[in-house]
């Protein structure tokens, strides 16, 4: 994304806050990233129900851009961008969780159908249908939807939860956040980022297509439900039942594995 910054005022206002800990740099970035946070916010206020107000969200998100700023390393080959991103929408999801605003009705029917999923996938090898899911948890198919575009207006972390892995206090921090500087390699490391990658691709690669589509448009090309809804022919409110199928199959698996 771009800033309102030149690239060279950038760098400059990165060595000068890395190098001597100027706060007015700091504070310079801040303002030269700011368009991100409210990047962020804009997309996940389009998931959440109407009385979660952006202003909110944006207020949440720039603790995670500060957070962002003072512990981004200069030498580390990624783009402040990508690592930023994963702070501000962790920063959002953290603050949304401490109101737990969500019903807890909501979260138990998210965690039957989970467990629904789990048991029909074991069972017939397959992605279940819609009809077999309502069929198992004893719902009529118009239901059983209805449900997933409860638990799809409640849901806040989705697919991104997927690729976050504890640290030694207990918090939880993004995949990205493991990433090892080269001048210090830790094998294993390395080789557990490698297996969880994998589990997801392979988890990815057995849903449905469709379901495999909007995550693909969702998550890597960044379209909106609406703009998937074009691309598929249907609903945005079918796409989200579908978005929210593809996320409860996902952490399923990956759950019981």
């Amino acid at each position: 994304m771009e800033t309102n910054v030149k690239a060279i005022e950038l760098r400059d206002m990165w060595r000068r806050y890395k190098g001597t800990g100027d706060e007015q740099a700091r504070e310079r970035l801040v303002v030269a990233y700011a368009p991100l946070v409210k990047y962020v916010a804009g997309r996940m206020a389009s998931g959440l129900p109407s009385h979660v107000e952006e202003g909110d969200l944006i207020s949440y998100g720039l603790i995670g851009l500060i957070n962002a700023i003072e512990r981004f390393e200069l030498e580390r080959e990624i783009k402040f961008e990508t690592y930023a991103i994963t702070r501000i929408k962790g920063a959002i999801i953290d603050e949304l969780r401490a109101q737990d605003w969500v019903p807890r009705s909501v979260r138990a029917r998210a965690r039957e159908i989970e467990r629904a999923n789990q048991k029909l996938e074991h069972k017939l090898q397959r992605a279940p249908t819609d009809d077999e899911m309502a069929a198992e948890l004893e719902m009529d198919v118009g239901d059983f939807q209805d449900a997933l575009l409860q638990i799809s207006n409640s849901s806040i972390a989705a697919l991104d939860e997927l690729w976050s892995v504890g640290d030694a206090s207990g918090d939880q921090v993004s995949l990205l956040d493991t990433l090892q500087d080269e001048n210090a390699p830790d094998p294993s490391a390395v080789m557990d980022q490698t297996d969880l990658r994998d589990r997801v691709a392979e988890a990815i690669s057995r849903l449905p297509e469709r379901e495999k589509l909007v995550i693909a448009l969702y998550y890597y090309e960044n379209l909106t439900l609406r703009e998937i809804g074009e691309v598929l022919g249907v609903t945005e409110s079918r796409v989200s039942q579908l978005h929210t199928k593809a996320v409860l199959r996902l952490r399923g698996r990956l759950t019981a594995e």
